[in-house]
């Protein structure tokens, strides 16, 4: 049975507006503490993916460990309330405090950390071999030291302010957990903003995590001020026993609650990674792109939670078991918005995102509804509850993207996904209870028709594919991979973003540095393999080459675009490798006579600056034999000057020797020479001369010219001054693994400022 507030008897000392004074404090704590946590959960997932690697599955561990912590934090918080806090809510309040103070301490220390991580990972021999499980599970147990007691800090926030609230607020106790989950998601969804389109852009990772450390003392400064102004008072006499508390949900098992928590965390954090690769496609690969989705989904979520606060005041809880309903529907309403067939304007395809907010908002509405429902305002019960609730996302992403998406593709997971929401939706429509009464009228013909209109969602919308007519698709852990097009006109996709097609320029790629040496090459290597065309180029001198890509599909591809593939494979002078390209460099002790980069497209993909940043030409250096040369390509078309200009600065100061090339048709890209030794001027005529005839061959079987000599003229008369570059621009920072300027570009763009 339900408690209104009425139904709590306030001490005597107890001033409702001093009270709801204070409630507007410790919402507005939690909604600087809901920014702080978002920033410190982006930035140390990307600094992670720098030290350990950027790959699908290192991701989700950093996530998991993060979730794992606010879950454990939560828990633990809401037994220390139970055994040592029950009637002291200005010990509450002054734990509190300490917890924010240590969450500002990571700031510090996290990053201190991780970079320890990756040298003892470094020199741990085969035991830290890369991508092998051994790996995963050292790096598991060292970012699990790294990150948990700060994610539990996080997490036990919940708790203890809760516990608070009810010494001290006890008329808004019954449902502090909405309140503060409100405050939190407002938090988050300013972060979101903030981090991704102001702070990380104006100072770095590292800044951005001291803002994020200052406000989390300034709000432990603030909430130990009010310490001393609260009531020392035990709890008011509640009118009802301990038991009677406790509301009677649905006429189901109390328990029950708990995997209605665990399921609604797993689909919907489940469906955010189904949501990545849907809208990417229409979004573009930009930290925009996630961000917005991000936002959408926090405010989407806050409004379903403002919602669900009012309808509490004039509804019994036990009305709401129709919305399952409309939640397990609302889960395909996505599938519309990423419909290939459906074409919007040119520039309102972010307009697609807007399909997730019936969903998000419903479980802002449900979430919340049953945590207060199963803790009635106790902090150790409602830290149980989220708990429940934190460990469904853990699971979901986990399911979702290791699982849903390699076997059966977006439309086909997203519609695993809702399953359990129907079947939950089944038993509150069709079982017969006075709390089936409760939910509304005709809970049957609801539901059948919200099967129907499943269905139809379901049946007339597709996956991003079907827009091509020929096509191969793979799908992984990390990416749904297309290769599409017949002929000369062949293409590659991931998510949705075309990577590269068949061109001369990703043959330059390999014999323009190949040509250039000094020496006869033995060995070189290629970072990220495409189609695998300069893979192929290279192997035509007949030297060891070892081609690297994070995504396991796109090697499986390589017959999609070249016939001879097969064969080349089978060579023993052939190695393709499943890794990020950095992490396998900082793992081998192998030296090559050519390193290329053709890092994937665009430039301001999330993660990309790993790849042109000054820590990342610090590992290239230590891989060159004497004489060697790295080439790094840089596509130019569709991307700012301000960019290019810090590329060529950061290799500047990367190598004592460094040489840039237009590509061959005078405008997509440049081709960065760089090396510790000399870049002598070397003619078209002498640079075939070192080639093997297998080169050669390959060098001109797609033209434009016919001749090896005249397709190098067509690239070393474009030789451009680095200087040039960098002067347009002189004060653009270097690109470093803390300021990925080439990712986070907007107010450089709108305000045409390089600081």
């Amino acid at each position: 049975m339900s408690l209104s507030p009425t139904q709590m008897v306030p001490s005597p000392t107890e001033s409702p507006v001093l009270s709801g004074s204070r409630l507007k404090w410790y919402f507005t704590f939690f909604v600087i503490s809901g920014f702080c946590g978002l920033v410190y959960e982006v930035i140390w997932v990307r600094l992670a993916g720098a030290n350990f690697g950027v790959t699908a599955a290192l991701i989700s561990i950093v996530l998991s460990i993060f979730m794992a912590g606010l879950g454990l934090g939560s828990w633990g918080a809401g037994i220390l309330t139970r055994r040592f806090l029950k009637s002291n809510g200005t010990n509450a309040l002054r734990l509190y405090c300490l917890a924010e103070l240590l969450i500002g301490c990571s700031a510090v220390l996290v990053p201190m950390e991780l970079k320890l991580g990756r040298q003892l990972m470094l020199h741990m021999g085969s035991l830290g071999a890369w991508q092998s499980s051994r790996y995963y599970f050292v790096a598991a147990i060292w970012m699990g030291i790294t990150l948990m007691p700060w994610c539990t800090c996080l997490g036990s926030t919940f708790p203890l302010l809760m516990a608070v609230i009810r010494q001290n607020a006890r008329f808004a106790s019954e449902r502090s957990f909405s309140y503060l989950y409100m405050a939190n998601v407002v938090g988050a969804f300013l972060g979101t903003l903030a981090s991704a389109f102001v702070l990380i852009e104006l100072l770095g990772f590292q800044g951005t995590l001291y803002i994020a450390a200052s406000l989390n003392v300034l709000i432990a400064l603030m909430a130990f001020r009010l310490s001393f102004n609260l009531s020392s008072a035990p709890f008011g006499v509640i009118s009802r026993s301990k038991t009677e508390m406790h509301v009677d949900l649905y006429g189901i098992p109390r328990r029950t609650t708990l995997l209605l928590l665990f399921i609604t965390g797993l689909v919907t954090m489940g469906t955010e990674v189904v949501w990545i690769r849907q809208f990417t496609p229409y979004l573009g690969n930009f930290v925009y792109a996630f961000a917005l989705i991000l936002s959408t989904y926090l405010l989407a979520t806050y409004f379903g939670a403002r919602d669900y606060r009012k309808w509490a005041r004039s509804h019994n809880v036990n009305q709401s078991a129709t919305t399952w309903t409309l939640l397990a529907v609302s889960v395909l309403i996505p599938l519309v918005g990423a419909n290939p067939i459906i074409s919007l304007p040119t520039g309102c395809d972010g307009l697609r995102i807007l399909s997730i907010l019936l969903f998000c908002a419903l479980t802002g509405f449900l979430t919340p509804l049953l945590v207060d429902s199963w803790s009635s305002g106790k902090a150790d019960e409602a830290g149980v509850a989220y708990a429940f609730n934190i460990l469904g996302c853990i699971v979901g992403p986990l399911v979702a993207g290791f699982w849903l998406e390699p076997w059966l593709g977006e439309r086909w997971s997203t519609l695993a996904l809702s399953l359990p929401l129907f079947l939950i939706a089944a038993f509150f429509s069709f079982r017969k209870s006075d709390e089936a009464q409760l939910a509304g009228s005709y809970p049957k013909t609801k539901f059948v028709a919200a099967v129907l209109v499943a269905i139809l969602l379901f049946c007339f919308n597709d996956d991003y594919e079907t827009r091509f007519p020929v096509r191969e698709v793979r799908r992984d852990y990390a990416a749904t991979v297309i290769a599409t097009g017949k002929g000369f006109d062949r293409e590659l996709l991931v998510n949705g973003t075309g990577m590269t097609f068949l061109t001369p320029i990703t043959k330059y790629i390999a014999h323009l540095p190949l040509a250039s040496l000094q020496h006869k090459p033995q060995k070189g290597l290629v970072i990220c393999f495409g189609m695998g065309t300069s893979f192929r180029s290279m192997l035509s001198w007949g030297i060891q080459t070892t081609a690297v890509d994070l995504i396991p599909s796109v090697p499986q591809l390589f017959p999609y675009y070249h016939s001879d593939a097969p064969e080349l494979v089978r060579s023993p002078l052939a190695k393709i490798v499943v890794d990020d390209g950095r992490r396998f460099l900082d793992g081998s002790d192998e030296k090559f006579d050519v390193i290329v980069v053709d890092p994937p497209p665009p430039v301001a993909a999330p993660g990309s600056s790993l790849l042109y940043s000054r820590e990342f030409y610090a590992v290239i250096k230590r891989h060159l034999k004497p004489g060697g040369i790295f080439q790094n390509w840089y596509p130019t078309f569709g991307n700012d000057d301000p960019t290019t200009a810090s590329v060529a600065k950061t290799l500047l100061q990367s190598f004592p020797y460094v040489r840039a090339f237009r590509s061959y048709d005078g405008h997509f890209g440049i081709h960065f020479l760089a090396s510790m030794e000399p870049l002598p001027s070397t003619s078209a005529a002498e640079l075939t001369a070192r080639m093997p005839p297998a080169a050669v061959a390959d060098f001109v079987e797609w033209g434009p010219e016919a001749s090896a000599p005249k397709e190098f003229d067509l690239v070393i008369d474009k030789e451009i001054s680095l200087e040039n570059l960098i002067q347009q621009y002189p004060k653009i920072p270097v690109l470093s693994d803390n300021e990925p300027i080439n990712e986070y570009f907007l107010l450089r763009t709108l305000f045409h400022t390089t600081r």
